[in-house]
């Protein structure tokens, strides 16, 4: 099924590994042009390498902290004169931030809501005035399943992504008029390099496969983890053709986790 993607220009945060990179990947196999970012410009090396044997001279990558909005109007900006026109914004910059209540400082918890939430804020502030020209504009915000069924092993994750949940219900209002279609992918437990540095965190001393094994059964009625290109799949569908009349929506990708009607 071609999703009508071709020559779409594209915009994906935290591009370079897990989720991000599988998305990149998707949208330049559907024939769109890619701008990827990410802080560390040895990974965006890397993901580009990875990405032309794909896409060809249809990806870029861009050194930004999205929680910086000077870096993000440079990274707006650049992406449109790269390719002419931004049709498509993947906004999945993110990463856990453990700690129960009593552990996590003031400190922490801005960190989390700057790379969740005011990562979205900034870039999609940023790409408006160009998604306005855009004949089929998409903002499509990577999310959790913690915003609608809070998880307290997932404390400020299910804080702020509640936020985002609701960010992405008032842009899909307020930029309806204007053609600009925005929803959300709330994944679950899904197998990205992220996972190893929370292992560790949580069950240092045991077995990663088995800790995982056993959360896939404790939580998801599928019984595994999810993969980031059936995330990916997710994403070019809303971003394509066929997803033109869907927009306030969130979808999760999560094997049935979460309990949200």
């Amino acid at each position: 099924m071609r999703l009508g993607l071709d020559g779409r220009c594209a915009l994906v945060t935290g591009g370079t590994k897990g989720i991000g990179f599988a998305v990149a990947q998707e949208l330049l196999q559907e024939g769109a042009h890619v701008t990827i970012c990410a802080r560390t410009a040895g990974d965006l090396d890397a993901a580009v390498d990875r990405l032309a044997g794909i896409g060809g001279g249809r990806v870029r990558a861009a050194a930004c902290d999205v929680t910086d909005p000077v870096q993000v109007r440079t990274l707006v900006a650049d992406a449109v004169d790269a390719y002419g026109a931004l049709d498509i914004v993947v906004n999945n910059a993110g990463g856990a931030t453990p700690g129960s209540f009593a552990e996590l400082t003031n400190e922490q918890w801005q960190r989390d809501i700057e790379i969740k939430l005011f990562a979205q804020i900034n870039v999609t502030r940023e790409a408006l005035a160009h998604l306005r020209k855009s004949p089929a504009a998409r903002v499509i915000n990577i999310g959790a399943v913690y915003a609608r069924n809070p998880d307290a092993s997932f404390l400020a994750s299910s804080v702020t992504r509640a936020a985002c949940h609701n960010l992405t219900k008032v842009l899909a209002q307020e930029y309806g008029a204007h053609g600009i279609l925005v929803n959300a992918v709330n994944v679950g437990l899904i197998s990205t390099p992220q996972w190893d540095s929370l292992w560790q965190r949580k069950a240092p001393g045991t077995d990663r496969d088995e800790f995982l094994g056993q959360l896939a059964h404790d939580q998801i009625p599928l019984g595994r983890f999810g993969t980031a290109a059936e995330v990916a799949g997710m994403v070019a569908f809303l971003a394509g053709e066929r997803a033109s009349y869907i927009t306030g929506a969130t979808i999760d990708v999560a094997g049935g986790m979460g309990r949200s009607a």
